[in-house]
């Protein structure tokens, strides 16, 4: 693999928020460099339904390769640079709350195959199970805080007395998405390490990347594509001239999900309704 030195024409640590154009600054690079795109799926669908609203029609129907290609800076697109591979880390979905659900995301699935907006769909799973945990709220500062028994509502033991302070255990239905970021990171670097690209994108929030992502920084120049409106993970920051340099990162804004969707239909696919 050529492990050539990339220069960046910006050192600052500035976060960019992308919208429906690609910043105008970036990155020096090299020309013809082959990128390899990781996604998070449900990362990404998380962070954009936080963005357009859960609500909102005009957002999910998303061609992820359009996104990014748009996104990358002006600098890796006017030299060249060119997606050569993304792969799509997700999980079946249960239709359990909503039976159509199940069948919705398989239709997107067909579309980002049929369109070739993917070339990789790797799949994780969900683990369903019954947790128990105290019950808790949510402070006005966003802080966990325990419920305790208090009046009116106490609880006795068994002779009748009243225990102070005591607090409820409840049970609950947990779903549990396993594998996406595991496969991002593996995908991410087994790529880079035979050599099949020359930059990555990486679109996730999930600090657990943090090591992949420092590891990767010393090989190849690396764009992090924040899909929330949340401030970047704190593990997955660096510098621009981190290893071998030319390293970008930004958040994703709504109008950059909702300029980059499928037409309707694509082809014989037909976007879900509400979608």
């Amino acid at each position: 693999m050529d492990h050539r030195q990339h220069s960046h024409s910006r050192a600052c640590s500035e976060q960019p928020r992308f919208g429906s154009t690609a910043p105008t600054a970036g990155p020096t690079t090299v020309p013809g460099m082959r990128v390899g795109v990781y996604i998070d799926g449900f990362n990404l669908y998380f962070g954009a339904r936080e963005q357009c609203g859960p609500g909102t029609a005009g957002w999910r129907w998303l061609d992820v390769r359009g996104l990014v290609a748009d996104t990358m800076p002006s600098a890796w697109r006017k030299d060249g640079a060119a997606i050569e591979r993304v792969v799509y880390c997700t999980a079946r979905v249960s239709g359990i709350d909503d039976p159509s659900t199940p069948r919705d995301q398989n239709v997107y699935l067909r579309a980002l195959r049929a369109s070739g907006s993917v070339d990789h769909i790797e799949f994780g799973n969900f683990v369903r199970r019954v947790k128990s945990a105290p019950l808790a709220i949510r402070t006005e500062k966003g802080k966990p805080e325990l419920v305790r028994a208090r009046w009116p509502v106490v609880v006795q033991d068994d002779v009748g007395g009243e225990v102070r302070d005591a607090r409820f255990l409840v049970s609950v239905l947990n779903w549990e998405e396993k594998g996406s970021d595991v496969n991002v990171a593996t995908h991410l670097l087994a790529d880079v390490l035979r050599g099949a690209v020359d930059a990555a994108v990486v679109l996730s929030n999930d600090s657990d990347l943090e090591l992949p992502l420092r590891y990767v920084r010393d090989r190849v120049p690396v764009g992090l594509i924040n899909p929330s409106a949340n401030q970047l993970a704190g593990k997955l920051k660096g510098r621009p001239s981190d290893g071998v340099g030319g390293h970008w990162w930004g958040n994703l804004e709504a109008s950059a999900y909702m300029a980059h969707q499928f037409p309707d239909p694509l082809g014989k696919l037909c976007k879900p309704r509400g979608w």
